[in-house]
């Protein structure tokens, strides 16, 4: 089968569990006036927490930088029905051409979007190409992650979540982070990480206090 039928079926089970389920958006009020004043910013997410990431995002475009292997292909073919562009590339495989094809798309006016563990890992650990991306443009990196009161982790390598129906989700937006031109990346890639980190377990602490 094609992406096509795989993603249609995707996408509408994300809708249809979305339409179940409580959002809520905690520390965004930054990120929200960037959208209404068409000023541009990065957005950055642990891969685990990518099947409710269109929920995150009102702006007008942004483009997701995506593997361009076979399940990047899907991904790509189902956030394309949320109305999100993706820039094929990855931190491994096909890198250069893909931070390239992003950056094009930001001068095209898009807002830029990165999973920076993805596509397969370190967990948890940001690679380089979100913070190339934020100090060429100059735009800050907003990092959000999610949690649910109740939510399946698949046994994969990054455990990603998957929200019960009828769960409440909290999305938590933390301070952004600015990558200056010329800086050293190992210690802002420690920096975007703990920022990363914190906002998922301020999630977690609010979706579990809705819990009962």
């Amino acid at each position: 089968m094609t992406a096509a039928p795989i993603s249609w079926l995707a996408a509408l089970f994300i809708r249809a569990l979305r339409a179940t389920c409580r959002l809520s958006h905690h520390g965004d009020a930054e990120l929200r006036g960037r959208e209404l004043r068409g000023e541009r910013f990065v957005l950055a997410f642990w891969h685990r927490h990518l099947l409710f990431m269109p929920y995150a995002y009102r702006g007008e475009r942004i483009s997701v930088l995506i593997s361009s292997s076979r399940d990047g292909e899907l991904i790509a073919a189902t956030v394309a029905r949320f109305g999100i562009d993706a820039s094929r590339g990855s931190t491994t495989r096909g890198a250069v051409s893909g931070l390239r094809e992003l950056l094009r798309k930001g001068k095209q006016g898009y807002d830029l979007a990165f999973t920076p563990d993805g596509p397969k890992g370190p967990a948890g650990k940001v690679q380089p190409g979100i913070l190339m991306a934020a100090a060429s443009t100059g735009w800050p990196i907003q990092p959000v992650a999610i949690a649910a009161s109740r939510a399946k982790r698949l046994a994969s390598w990054d455990r990603f979540l998957i929200p019960a129906p009828f769960s409440r989700v909290c999305f938590v937006y933390g301070e952004a982070l600015t990558v200056p031109r010329g800086a050293e990346l190992p210690p802002l890639a420690e920096e975007l990480e703990r920022r990363l980190d914190a906002c998922e377990k301020e999630a977690e602490r609010l979706a579990a206090g809705s819990r009962g």
